[in-house]
């Protein structure tokens, strides 16, 4: 199958990187008037509203984050109910919108989660069984109206079912919950390194729906493996210029589904045009299609969970212990969460760093990673952070130690890696995700690449969220990414970077439309 021709991923992965060349010889300006609708409007549909009344759930912030989505650990049982109350909770908090901000050029919206680029290209769908207050059906969450938009009646679960080769946690859900991206509404802006951006964005918004789960006590699991076109079609997404990305299964014991999937028909519905003309990138669909999965039996071979990646032998230095931190509710940091644009020289502790790295590598439950375990490897540029000498280190997951690598003051340096901007120079502290694709590639195919990606940005989107609980700013950047390998070899020898957040004290925390770019 295509899935293992795995130069089709590294051969994306090399064309979009950014070098100081390539950025100087970009000549790319943005036509204003063609930017796209951030929204996915269905004009005919009737909107079904949701519910609009919030309770904060009653685990902390820094637990919820730190819960690794076992069934039975972490913040306790997942055997929490779905209702319609409930589903519209963890909508809104993913993908809602929190604040409106009108200027004289328009109106800005601000989400729940950050965006590249504040476009906003990812759409929830909803497949589910009947729910207390919503009948089974497809349905399409619009954060335009708050409402959901039922695209076809009736319980479809068992297609899903086929499609995952009968994922356990998937039959056993009562809701699943996929993500998908409409290419051109990042491209118009990023071009073909929009698709990097289709799972960095997905990542910020499923770090969020995963802390909301584990604050809530429902069972949460991503999952990767599933036919592609079989989702595509369900979904009656246009597959040259959407994709289905991933899925969530949400909650459990819930009735069979169907014994056999029924038969599902492209439906053609009309949807609002995204702008005056859409510019194709084809480089994007060449790399999505070259992951698919084209039918069970590739499912079940593709399927082989990911286990840690093995620790540096450099001496560690343990991480101090953590902070208590706020009694705050998930929704409530979610909610004042920002893209910090403006961060002071000044030092923060390294408990607070110790913290954050706890909150944001205690796993993820998901198909492509063995239980408690990840792939992606922490890198730090640390410039002020009091109790940790300035330097490079990487962080030891199983230790919890960061291994130093290199002393000294890399301010000047951490500018020029994250292209040349003053946000990563003056924050006390840069965390890069990096990972040794050659061995995923190996193991999962093309598709891997996806799952390298998605994992790097739910460790970065839960650094958002942790940071801000801590009253820290936070924001996500872009890199030229064979300097930042080369600038932490040989440690970081042969990988190659999916991530960067810079952290530390604000200047004034504010919202902002920017985020990762």
């Amino acid at each position: 199958m295509r899935n293992r021709d795995i130069a089709a991923a590294r051969a994306f992965h090399d064309a979009t990187k950014h070098s100081l060349e390539s950025v100087r010889r970009d000549v790319h300006s943005l036509d204003w008037d063609n930017q796209p609708r951030p929204f996915k409007v269905y004009p005919d549909l009737e909107p079904i509203v949701l519910p609009h009344e919030f309770e904060t759930s009653p685990v902390p912030v820094l637990e919820a984050l730190a819960d690794p989505g076992d069934t039975e650990t972490g913040t306790g049982p997942r055997d929490a109910a779905l209702d319609l109350a409930t589903l519209a909770h963890l909508l809104y908090f993913t993908a809602g919108i929190t604040k409106r901000r009108t200027y004289p050029g328009g109106e800005a919206y601000f989400r729940a989660a950050a965006c590249t680029g504040n476009l906003h290209h990812i759409d929830l769908y909803v497949i589910c069984a009947d729910l207390p207050g919503l009948e089974a059906g497809v349905y399409q969450f619009g954060p335009h109206d708050g409402s959901l938009h039922r695209l076809r009646a009736g319980d479809h679960r068992a297609v899903v079912v086929e499609a995952t080769a009968g994922e356990p946690q998937v039959a056993d859900a009562p809701v699943v919950l996929a993500f998908a991206t409409t290419f051109w509404r990042n491209a118009w802006k990023y071009r073909t390194r929009a698709y990097r951006h289709a799972f960095w964005d997905s990542g910020t918004l499923l770090s969020n729906l995963l802390a909301i789960a584990a604050a809530r006590r429902l069972a949460a699991r991503i999952v990767l493996g599933f036919v592609d076109e079989t989702l595509e079609r369900l979904l009656d997404l246009d597959g040259a210029r959407e994709a289905t990305l991933g899925l969530v299964a949400l909650g459990r014991d819930a009735p069979p589904a169907a014994a056999h999937a029924p038969d599902v028909t492209r439906l053609g519905l009309a949807t609002l045009p995204l702008s005056r003309s859409e510019v194709d990138y084809p480089g994007i669909r060449e790399a999505h299609v070259a992951g698919n999965l084209e039918s069970a039996d590739d499912v079940r071979d593709w399927r082989q969970p990911l286990s840690s990646a093995e620790g540096g032998a450099q001496t560690p230095v343990p991480l101090p212990d953590s902070l208590e931190g706020p009694r705050e509710a998930v929704e409530q940091v979610i909610l004042r969460r920002g893209s910090a644009r403006s961060f002071t020289y000044e030092p923060m502790s390294f408990a607070a760093l110790a913290t954050i790295l706890r909150s944001v590598t205690g796993g993820i439950p998901a198909d492509f990673v063995a239980p408690r375990a990840q792939r992606t490897e922490i890198y730090l540029v640390v410039h002020a952070v009091d109790g940790l000498p300035a330097g490079t280190y990487a962080y030891d997951r199983a230790q919890e130690a960061v291994v130093p690598l290199a002393a000294g003051d890399f301010r000047r340096e951490a500018g020029f890696l994250g292209l040349g901007q003053e946000i990563p120079r003056d924050a006390a502290v840069n965390l890069y995700w990096l990972t040794d694709l050659d061995p995923i590639l190996e193991a999962l195919g093309n598709r891997g690449y996806r799952a390298a990606q998605l994992e790097a940005a739910i460790g970065g989107g839960k650094t958002y969220l942790a940071a801000y609980a801590l009253r820290l700013g936070a924001s996500g950047l872009t890199f030229f990414d064979d300097d930042v390998t080369r600038f932490f070899s040989p440690h970081a020898a042969g990988k190659s970077v999916m991530f960067l957040m810079a952290v530390g004290p604000t200047r004034r925390r504010t919202r902002n439309p920017g985020a990762p770019a």
